[in-house]
């Protein structure tokens, strides 16, 4: 049985976590740009309310948030990251997203259920690439038992929850599980969404640069299934 479950998720108590949130809050908020805000949040089609810091101000405001703090347990990094998400503004799930992946090595299979939390709760590609290819792929890759989870979620009814079944292996390259990899493009052809269609592009296209042949392969048995836009997307930089 896997680890993935529903429900409510208890944040867990850490001394870490509030220091952490008692710098970012002020830090974050101080730099805000109401009107960069606007625009940004219409780009990501007001899945959220921003403040309005770009990449690099964000980036640089984080570095002195987590200046001297030190290396977080299992129990810190579920308290930053479902903190964060508890709080409107984008930029602190960016925060969240971060920080889980810089530390991801340090969490066992037990993070599963948070990374499909933060998936499934105010979902949108900024957040759930990152958490597909950089958190939920580490976990599998330590624990290969999680691919019975994965291939759950392939199934899922929560679009996002399936493309990150389909993008967690994105960063895998020889070691992508080639079989799983075809068989959840397979399994997910029909849907009728972008996002969908453009993942599965997406990871054919990046297993690509690996095995070119064997994608071409399987698309020249398959492509008959699959839609324009995973075609053109998975055969992009190798040609039909």
């Amino acid at each position: 049985m896997g680890v993935t479950g529903t429900g409510t998720l208890e944040v867990p108590s850490s001394a870490l976590a509030d220091t952490v949130l008692a710098r970012l809050l002020p830090a974050y908020a101080e730099a805000a740009d109401p009107e960069r805000a606007v625009a940004m949040r219409a780009y990501m089609k007001d899945v959220a309310p921003f403040l309005g810091l770009t990449t690099p101000v964000r980036r640089a405001l984080t570095r002195t948030v987590l200046q001297g703090t030190p290396r977080p347990a299992e129990a810190d990094c579920v308290a930053v990251a479902l903190r964060c998400w508890e709080l409107p503004e984008r930029e602190y799930h960016y925060f969240a997203v971060d920080y889980l992946r810089r530390h991801v090595a340090r969490c066992s299979s037990g993070l599963l259920p948070v990374a499909r939390h933060l998936i499934a709760t105010v979902s949108w590609w900024d957040t759930v690439d990152l958490l597909a290819a950089h958190v939920v792929g580490g976990l599998v890759t330590a624990d290969p038992k999680l691919t019975a989870d994965m291939d759950a979620w392939i199934a899922d009814d929560d679009m996002w929850v399936a493309r990150t079944a389909l993008l967690h292996q994105l960063r895998y390259k020889e070691r992508t599980d080639t079989d799983r990899l075809f068989a959840y493009c397979l399994r997910q052809s029909g849907h009728p969404d972008f996002f969908i269609r453009k993942a599965i592009g997406w990871c054919l296209r990046e297993y690509a640069k690996t095995d070119p042949e064997a994608v071409r392969e399987f698309l020249a048995r398959e492509r008959g299934r699959f839609a324009p836009l995973s075609v053109r997307e998975a055969l992009k930089n190798i040609g039909a």
